[in-house]
């Protein structure tokens, strides 16, 4: 599949344009829906969708082969949506680091893992509270099924960050569910 996609990409930039219509195929409909997630904004993640895809065509000769061509193509778009969400400055919600270190994980899990229509309701709307970088991670992480490496990669995050950072917003989720209760 990925030499399939590096042959591919040296048609394209040896002329075959239209063969760049394969990728548009393949992977709009999952860049769309991580851009979604972190603009929340149908128009603005359309056009930030088009705009990732031609960002990527007008890149494509810097693609190295070293990650996925989804892994790259993520990464761009992660950065389109996040770029576009800090020009609109969203507000923040800090939380005490305190209260953080006082959940246990099995306190997380359980929270997150409960799958009650009620639940899933309370966690959808905390998720829309977080942040765009970290709604990104943990779309990523649960909705794309990424691993962390990739995650990673697509974030622009050392492994152990992306970690820390994901074991931190799981928290601020708890948190979130918790006081909606």
């Amino acid at each position: 599949m990925e030499n399939d996609e590096t042959h591919i990409i040296h048609r394209i930039l040896k002329g075959e344009t239209s063969l760049y219509e394969y990728f548009l195929d393949k992977y709009s409909q999952q860049v769309f829906i991580l851009i979604i997630r972190i603009v929340e904004n149908q128009e603005d993640a359309e056009e930030l969708t088009q705009d990732t895809f031609l960002k990527a065509f007008e890149h494509l000769s810097s693609f190295k082969a070293e990650s996925s061509f989804s892994t790259w193509i993520y990464r761009i778009a992660y950065n389109t949506a996040i770029s576009a969400t800090r020009k609109r400055k969203q507000e923040l919600i800090v939380m005490d680091s305190a209260m953080l270190m006082n959940i246990s994980d099995q306190q997380i899990d359980d929270a997150l893992n409960d799958e009650s229509e009620e639940q899933v309701g309370k966690l959808n709307k905390a998720i829309k509270k977080l942040d765009a970088e970290e709604r990104a991670l943990i779309s990523l992480f649960y909705n794309e099924e990424k691993t962390i490496g990739e995650i990673a990669l697509i974030l622009g995050l050392t492994e152990s960050n992306a970690k820390v950072k994901l074991h931190r917003i799981r928290k601020k989720l708890y948190i979130l569910i918790t006081e909606a209760e």
